[in-house]
């Protein structure tokens, strides 16, 4: 099986794909940015893909969400991989901290140390990249400068880079969901798992029709809670259709095909211009 994942390689996707049952058969096969991964299962360059979605500390990772959102139909998620986080700071070799001039990450890399960078790191200017695996390597690359990198163990040594400082996110029990994606139709679980048990998720998208009038959401959300279904997450994107209009992504227990589910989103297409289910899933 063919998965995409957001590379190069030693990134935290890469470790989460590492994690799948039978990943030793998989060939793992890396994108530039989260929109080329999701794109590679819409157009069939892989059979599955795995992007983070949400992080414990900074929410979101809205290039997900809005790739699911507006730029295919075609791909569902079929499962999700939580994946503690550890971020290290990485150099070329053993230097001091404070000669670092240059300390480089993915936004969401940098974000997640911002309380370290202030602190520990107040001379260094902060740069950012399209990975944190594609810091430690812009790091490697460096020839006598004082560059620094965030990012995974893995990569530092797939680099041949130095470890100046393990575990520096701010807060412990970091933490980032990751959703394995394959076209729409195709069965749920994670490669390898084998029949999937225990409890299901779903997660859909909605915008429009009324989502100017007062309690419009309110109304929406109820046609959930007054079936029994309880929503786990919500997040609002841009409609990119002005200032003001924003799209909607719940997640709520149960699977797709269970009465009180199926009940709860007809009632909830009625006062929407627009519903997609973005996958029915088990819980990590």
């Amino acid at each position: 099986m063919r998965v995409g994942y957001l590379g190069p390689e030693g990134t935290f996707t890469q470790e989460a794909a590492l994690r799948a049952p039978g990943a030793e058969t998989l060939e793992l096969i890396p994108s530039a940015t989260i929109y080329d991964t999701v794109m590679a299962v819409h157009d069939g360059s892989v059979d599955r893909a795995i992007v983070p979605i949400e992080n414990s500390l900074e929410g979101s990772v809205s290039a997900t969400l809005d790739a699911l959102a507006f730029e295919t139909d075609g791909v569902t998620i079929v499962g999700e991989t939580v994946l503690p986080i550890h971020q290290c700071l990485i150099a070329q070799e053993a230097i001091p901290l404070e000669e670092i001039e240059v300390v480089i990450s993915h936004p969401q890399g940098n974000a997640q140390c911002a309380r370290f960078i202030r602190s520990r790191l107040p001379q260094a200017r902060v740069m950012t990249a399209d990975s944190t695996a594609d810091a430690v390597r812009l790091v490697s690359e460096r020839i006598r400068h004082r560059w620094a990198a965030i990012g995974t163990k893995l990569a530092a040594d797939l680099y041949g880079c130095q470890v100046l400082g393990a575990s520096i996110e701010d807060l412990a029990g970091n933490e980032t969901r990751f959703v394995w994606l394959a076209r729409t139709g195709s069965p749920a679980g994670l490669p390898g798992a084998g029949e999937p048990r225990g409890p299901w998720k779903t997660a859909v998208v909605f915008w429009g029709a009324g989502s100017e009038s007062p309690g419009w959401l309110l109304t929406c959300l109820a046609e959930l809670a007054s079936r029994g279904v309880n929503m786990t997450r919500i997040e609002s994107r841009p409609r990119r259709q002005g200032l003001g209009r924003y799209i909607f992504f719940v997640d709520f227990e149960g699977r797709d095909n269970e009465p009180q589910v199926l009940e709860a989103l007809a009632a909830l297409g009625g006062h929407v211009e627009v519903l997609r289910s973005l996958g029915s899933f088990p819980v990590a």
